[in-house]
């Protein structure tokens, strides 16, 4: 079911847009923001879906349509045929209403004021980092004078009931002992933590408690924000995504998931075993509940044969111990502060980690760039771990973007080259994480993007 016609005004910012501004976001047509807008914001009040499938929902997406319209006043949405999911009593929901106008914000912002700005050059490091900055600052996510203690919590959408149900314990620890959580803001092992925490800040009587969504164009229409997101910040490219939870989390905890998790533990094992950041606190826990045990020694043996016992020191793995991975994190993050007072350091911005222009650089997953990867052994922990991570995200890209659907449907699967002793792991994990249904929602068939070519 649909409704036909709505029309919502801003509550708080971006009451005025320029003609200019309103124009882009009309346009169709290639260079205009207005496809990129109504995807993100068909995504946004598509919440109620438990789909994975960019494309599934195909046909509701090309009846639905958004318009800005600039009024004296100021502007106004309308939206047309949307998910009736998104309404209670004819009126947009009031978290979905304030989703829209986050996405409307980001959407203007990076592309006038930072793709589109000729002093940001997207190939230099520190000005890809500038511009992560900066969007971050405008979308009021950087808090100037809170205490450190903003938790990322990394996991898979498709995740079983009793892995979920863990996620919300260990969530409402967290709340318990007053940190925030930031996820991806999609479902599952995203939305666990943010309900868990909800519950933790409400026994304590915190009613600032931030629960933070960071998420990027070519993955929203998967994992679409949950509602309990009341911070949400769109980033351009998954690269950015990546470096806009490292630079603001205070620490990460990784619950089961599959391929998109597998990629953000490489990341992030990728940034600590760069020589330059091995002094700097960074608390990373990966957890789950007792059946998960087995799922965590898989990744453990994959880092190690991967990576080396370098990396897997950077971890830590706690099981079925909810309470026990909150005190953990929360000792982790007072180090994490002392640190920061001795040196300076932003609470809110971690300025100080180095990441290498590898973790950076928007990786196109064509079955060109994804035969061409190295991953071989001849090369430093933390460029093999860059490589990794550019080999599950076009995975993840070949099972839940559009791009990445249509280029494996088009070209057949992506194939995968490398030395033994990493490949072969590697095609271990992903089996096991087909077998497990971690690919894809319960109940829905797997089809491999993916091939696995032993040299």
């Amino acid at each position: 079911m649909t409704v036909g016609l709505a029309r919502i005004t801003p509550r708080k910012a971006l009451r005025v847009l320029s003609r200019h501004e309103v124009n882009r976001l009309k346009d169709a047509s290639s260079g205009g923001l207005h496809e990129i807008f109504k995807r993100c914001a068909y995504a946004v009040l598509n919440c109620g879906n438990e789909g994975d499938d960019c494309l599934a929902e195909q046909e509701g997406y090309m009846e639905f349509d958004i318009q800005v319209v600039q009024l004296d006043r100021g502007i106004v949405l309308d939206l047309f045929n949307s998910p009736d999911d998104a309404f209670v009593d004819g009126e947009v929901i009031f978290g979905i209403r304030e989703h829209l106008f986050a996405v409307l914000r980001d959407i203007i912002y990076t592309h006038d004021e930072i793709l589109n700005n000729p002093r940001f050059e997207p190939l230099q490091g520190e000005q890809i980092t500038n511009m992560v900055f900066h969007i971050l600052r405008n979308a009021n996510m950087l808090k100037y004078g809170l205490p450190t203690g903003l938790v990322v919590c990394w996991g898979g959408h498709s995740i079983g009931h009793d892995e979920y149900s863990y996620s919300k314990k260990v969530g409402y620890q967290l709340g318990l002992r007053g940190l925030d959580v930031g996820t991806g803001c999609g479902p599952g092992a995203m939305k666990g933590p943010m309900k868990g925490a909800t519950i933790g800040h409400a026994k304590q009587h915190n009613r600032s408690g931030r629960y933070v969504g960071i998420t990027e164009p070519g993955i929203i229409a998967a994992e679409a924000p949950n509602p309990i997101v009341n911070e949400l910040v769109i980033l351009p490219d998954i690269e950015k995504r990546l470096e806009a939870f490292v630079r603001s989390t205070h620490g990460i905890i990784v619950f089961p998931g599959g391929a998109g998790t597998a990629e953000e533990i490489l990341y992030m094992l990728g940034i600590l075993l760069h020589p330059s950041n091995q002094k700097i606190p960074f608390p990373l826990i990966f957890t789950g509940p007792a059946p998960a045990k087995e799922y965590f020694e898989q990744i453990d043996a994959f880092i190690g044969a991967s990576l080396g016992k370098e990396a897997q020191k950077k971890y830590k793995i706690i099981i079925d111990d909810p309470s026990a991975v909150a005190t953990h994190m929360k000792k982790g993050i007072d180090k994490v502060t002392k640190f920061r007072k001795k040196n300076n350091d932003a609470f809110f911005f971690n300025w100080m980690l180095t990441i290498d222009p590898d973790f950076q650089t928007p990786f196109i997953p064509t079955h060109e760039n994804m035969a061409n990867l190295n991953l071989h052994k001849q090369q430093d922990s933390h460029k093999l771990a860059a490589n990794l991570r550019r080999a599950f995200s076009g995975i993840v890209a070949g099972n839940v973007k559009e791009e990445g659907i249509l280029e494996v449907r088009k070209n057949g699967p992506f194939e995968l080259h490398g030395d033994d002793h990493i490949i072969k792991p590697m095609e271990v994990l992903l089996a096991s994480m087909v077998q497990q249904q971690r690919m894809k929602l319960p109940g829905k068939q797997y089809i491999p993007c993916y091939k696995i070519i032993n040299n």
